[in-house]
């Protein structure tokens, strides 16, 4: 078998395959694109069917976007991974900060973790904005705190953490909330599904 080495060709087969499987599954158009986006990232068909959209999340994150709102994340791999020609066209920033100076300075006395301690100095940068969580569990509980408290106003949360011990909890937390969200019910998850939600909202941003 010829190995393919395009990567225009690798991806182009890859999205034919993933629009094959979902050819049958009903969705929403853009809920689609964003489904088959998390596909494409995790090479894992369950989440046709797993992830869960608020009816406003679409929408939400859109005009999030679109108003240059910015992009508040739990890890430096979700950063790194969204996609930075698109945020710049919109003016978006994308924000992390687990490795502030501050947070690890505090983590070192407190018993609680540095996600949490990050989720808590990024609430004045959330505000009409989008949270994107996908490693930490604590940090998606914390979220919750500050929104159900009405500290933290985000136009949208991509909640997605990936693990055993919490992440489950912390989406069924999530889903009992009036702002809009991206989840999934399962301890599946991880930075690559939370980086795949956001770009495939900003690539339908760009249109």
């Amino acid at each position: 078998m010829a190995i393919i080495t395009n990567p225009k060709e690798i991806e182009s087969r890859s999205f034919k395959l993933i629009d094959k499987y979902l050819k049958n599954i009903k969705l929403p158009m853009l809920q689609k694109e964003v489904v088959k986006r998390v596909i494409h990232a995790t090479a894992d068909f369950c989440y046709a069917k797993q992830l869960i959209f608020h009816p406003g999340a679409i929408e939400a994150g859109l005009a999030a976007i679109r108003r240059g709102k910015d992009i508040v994340v739990d890890a430096n791999m979700v950063k790194v991974g969204i996609n930075a020609n698109i945020t710049s066209r919109f003016g978006v920033k994308v924000i992390c900060l687990i490795d502030d100076k501050d947070i690890i300075r505090k983590f070192a006395q407190l018993n609680i973790t540095r996600a949490v301690l990050a989720m808590r100095k990024s609430a004045k940068l959330m505000d009409g904005g989008i949270v994107a969580i996908g490693n930490s569990p604590t940090a998606l509980f914390e979220l919750c705190d500050l929104v159900e408290k009405g500290k933290v106003r985000p136009a949208l949360i991509v909640g997605v953490p990936v693990g055993f011990v919490g992440a489950k909890e912390a989406k069924k937390r999530l889903l009992t909330l009036k702002t809009p969200y991206i989840t999934n019910r399962s301890r599946y998850g991880g930075s690559s599904v939370a980086i795949a939600c956001v770009n495939a909202l900003l690539k339908i941003a760009k249109g």
